[in-house]
């Protein structure tokens, strides 16, 4: 029905950068905050808007951490995944307290 309210089941969804999320947890890529061949790179390997992605195994220093994408499993720096914009269900939330670290490349 046109002009119908939406209803929505539960509370709206997080937004975050893919360095965010917690291994074993699944997110949707939203946008790509990064240009030129690594942005198409990116898009080569599957990481596009409206993709599933799963942060799968991280290294002992957080970098680079290994996510599977369309069934494939793929590793990114922790740059390349702070250029990613994803949503989280509220059951899939950041985990509490941990802060960032993205680094600004020059």
């Amino acid at each position: 029905m046109i002009g119908a309210p939406r209803v929505h089941a539960g509370p709206p969804p997080e937004r975050a950068t893919l360095d965010r999320v917690p291994v074993g947890r699944t997110a949707t890529v939203r946008a790509l905050a990064i240009d030129g061949p690594e942005r198409r790179r990116l898009m080569d390997l599957g990481v596009l808007p409206g993709a599933r992605i799963t942060p799968e195994l991280r290294s002992p220093l957080r970098d680079p951490t290994a996510y599977r994408v369309r069934g494939s499993l793929i590793a990114l720096r922790r740059r390349q995944a702070c250029a990613i914009e994803v949503t989280l269900d509220a059951d899939e939330a950041p985990v509490p307290g941990e802060e960032p670290r993205c680094l600004e490349t020059p």
